[in-house]
C-alpha cells in the first residue's frame, strides 16, 4: 500500500462488527476513498463491490453498514475529519419497514397481473402498492430513510423500480436547488457528494456516465423555504402527482413498485409560524400522491398527530433516528446549494487522496481514473426580449403602504409577473433562471397561470447585463438556443 510522501494523508484500516456502521463527515477541502477489503458493506442501502476504491468529497456526510462485518480501508486528504464506528443504528427497524414494504409490492403486482401470490404471502392484506410519505422535523435523517427503502427494493431483485419523490426545495435533488422533483430508481443511488444526493441525472452527466442517469420530471418552486409561496407549493405538488400517475397509467411494475416521498423539514415542525401551512401541504402530499403509509422519523409529538389526523385511513409508523444524524447549520447548506450548482454546470470530479496505488477510483457509481466528470457549459449572449421572464407572486412589488389611499392590490401570490430585464433592480445579475418546457400544442386554450403548470427542462444563470445594448449573458448547460423560451426567476443566486 503507498502511502507517498504527503505528510497530509492519512491511511487507516477499519475492521467492523456485525450489525456495525463506520461514519464520517467530511470537512471543506478533505476527500475521502473507501475500499471494502473483504466482507459486506453498503452506504445507504447501495451495495458496495469488494476491491473497488470509493471516492467522497464536497462535505459529504456518511456512514458505511455492515449487517455480516467486514473490513474497509480508507485514504484521507487534509485534516482528518470526524470518524468513528458505531453499534447503535436503526438498520433493523429500517429493515423491517422494507420487508413490509416489499409484500405490498408483490401483492399489488400480482393483483394487477392477475398472478398467483407466493407461497407464505398473506392473501389477506391490501393490494395497494407502497405509497410512503417520510416525515420528520430538522436533521432527522429523512433523505437517508428514503435511499435506504429505495435502495434496498431495487436491490430486491425483483426489477422494481420505485418512483422517488423529493418535494423538499432546499435539497436540490437532481435539479437545481429551488425544485420539487420525482425519478422512477431502477439502479441504487450512489453516494459520493451532497451535490448529487439522489444519483446522477442524464441531462446533467458526462455522457459516459450510465449509473443512475436518470430522468427526473421537476418543477421550479424557486425559494429554499416553503413559507416564501405556500401556495405555489401546493400547485406544483399537486402538478408532480399528476404527472407521476399519468406516467403509471400504462406502467403496472412502476405502479406496483410504489413511490417514496421526501419532505421538507418544515413539514416536522409542531409549532410557529406556518403551522396552518405545514398541515395544508402535509394533506396536498396525501391528496397528490395517493399516499397510503406515513412515517415518521424519532419524533413523538408528530407521530401522534399524524396518528390523530391519518391513522383511520393508513399506517402510521414511527421510526427511530439514526444516532448518526448531523445537525447541519445554515452556512453548510448555502455552501451545498453552491456545489449543486456548480456541479450542475461543469459537473464534479473529486480530488482523489494521494498516495492511492490505482487511479481506478469509483465516484458516483463510475470509474473516473481522468478527468471525465467534468462538463462544458456554454456561454451566450441574449437579446432581453428574446427570452420571457416571470416571477411568481406580489413580493417584489412595491408595499401596500406605497399604494395610493384606498387602493388594494389585485395581484395574488400565484400570478406570474412579467421581469423587465431593463429595469432597474430587476434582480437578474447572477440569478438562477428555470427553463419551462413549452405549452402542450394540445390545448388551445391558453390561461393567466399555465407557466406554474409547465415543468422545467433546465436551468440557466444570469452572468452579465448589458443595459444599454439591451442583451444578457446565460450560462447555460448546453448550446441550444433560448430564444423564444420561457422561464421562471426566483430567490436563488450563484456566482462563479
Amino acid at each position: 500500500m503507498d502511502r507517498s510522501e504527503n505528510v497530509d494523508v492519512h491511511t487507516k484500516s477499519w475492521s467492523l462488527q456485525p450489525e456495525s456502521e463506520y461514519r464520517f463527515e467530511l470537512d471543506p477541502g478533505t476527500s475521502l476513498a473507501i475500499k471494502l477489503v473483504s466482507g459486506h458493506a453498503e452506504i445507504f442501502g447501495a451495495e458496495l463491490a469488494e476491491g473497488k476504491t470509493y471516492l467522497f468529497g464536497q462535505e459529504c456526510k456518511a456512514a458505511v453498514y455492515t449487517w455480516q462485518g467486514c473490513k474497509i480501508e480508507q485514504y484521507v486528504t487534509g485534516h482528518p475529519s470526524v470518524e468513528y464506528v458505531s453499534d447503535e443504528t436503526p438498520m433493523a427497524p429500517y429493515a423491517n419497514v422494507h420487508i413490509a414494504l416489499e409484500q405490498m409490492r408483490v401483492r399489488a403486482l400480482a393483483a394487477a397481473t392477475g398472478s398467483p401470490l407466493p407461497p407464505g404471502e398473506d392473501n389477506g392484506g391490501s393490494s395497494d402498492a407502497p405509497r410512503v410519505l417520510v416525515l420528520g422535523p430538522e436533521n432527522s435523517g429523512k433523505t437517508s430513510v428514503c435511499k435506504i427503502l429505495t435502495n434496498y427494493a431495487v436491490r430486491a431483485g425483483q426489477e422494481w423500480a420505485p418512483m422517488l419523490v423529493n418535494v423538499d426545495p432546499s435539497e436540490g435533488a437532481w435539479a437545481a436547488p429551488g425544485a420539487i422533483s420525482a425519478a422512477s430508481i431502477s439502479a441504487p443511488i450512489q453516494t459520493a457528494t451532497p451535490a448529487s444526493p439522489l444519483g446522477s441525472v442524464a441531462t446533467t452527466a458526462p455522457n459516459h456516465v450510465a449509473s443512475n442517469a436518470l430522468l427526473p420530471l421537476s418543477y421550479w418552486y424557486g425559494h429554499a423555504e416553503m413559507r416564501r409561496n405556500p401556495l405555489l407549493m401546493d400547485r406544483l405538488i399537486r402538478n408532480l402527482g399528476e404527472n407521476i400517475r399519468d406516467r403509471w397509467e400504462n406502467d403496472t411494475a412502476g405502479r406496483s413498485s410504489g413511490l417514496i416521498v421526501d419532505t421538507p423539514s418544515a413539514f416536522g415542525a409542531s409549532s410557529g409560524a406556518g403551522n396552518d401551512h405545514r398541515l395544508m401541504l402535509i394533506k396536498s402530499c396525501v391528496d397528490a400522491f395517493n399516499i397510503n403509509v406515513i412515517l415518521v422519523v424519532g419524533h413523538e409529538k408528530l407521530n401522534v398527530e399524524m396518528q390523530r389526523t391519518y391513522g383511520n385511513r393508513m399506517a402510521v409508523v414511527k421510526i427511530p433516528k439514526s444516532g448518526g444524524v448531523v445537525e447541519l447549520d445554515q452556512s453548510y447548506r448555502e455552501r451545498v446549494h453552491k456545489y449543486q450548482l456548480h456541479n450542475y454546470f461543469y459537473g464534479c470530479l473529486i480530488e482523489a487522496p494521494p498516495g492511492l496505488s490505482t487511479k481506478a477510483f469509483v465516484q458516483a457509481g463510475e470509474q473516473t481514473p481522468e478527468l471525465t466528470m467534468h462538463l462544458s457549459p456554454a456561454s451566450m449572449t441574449v437579446n432581453f426580449g428574446d427570452i420571457t421572464i416571470y416571477r411568481i407572486g406580489e413580493e417584489t412589488m412595491a408595499p401596500t403602504s406605497a399604494l395610493p389611499i384606498g387602493a388594494t392590490r389585485a395581484v395574488s401570490e400565484m400570478q406570474p409577473l412579467l421581469v423587465d430585464p431593463a429595469m432597474p433592480g430587476s434582480g437578474l445579475y447572477n440569478a438562477v433562471l428555470a427553463i419551462l418546457a413549452p405549452p402542450n400544442p394540445d390545448e388551445s386554450e391558453r390561461y393567466d397561470e399555465e407557466v406554474l403548470d409547465l415543468p422545467a427542462v433546465g436551468y440557466v444563470v444570469i452572468t452579465a447585463l448589458d443595459m444599454p445594448n439591451r442583451r444578457m449573458t446565460v450560462l447555460s448547460p448546453t448550446q441550444a438556443s433560448l430564444v423564444g423560451k420561457t422561464a421562471i426567476v426566483g430567490s436563488f443566486e450563484w456566482s462563479e
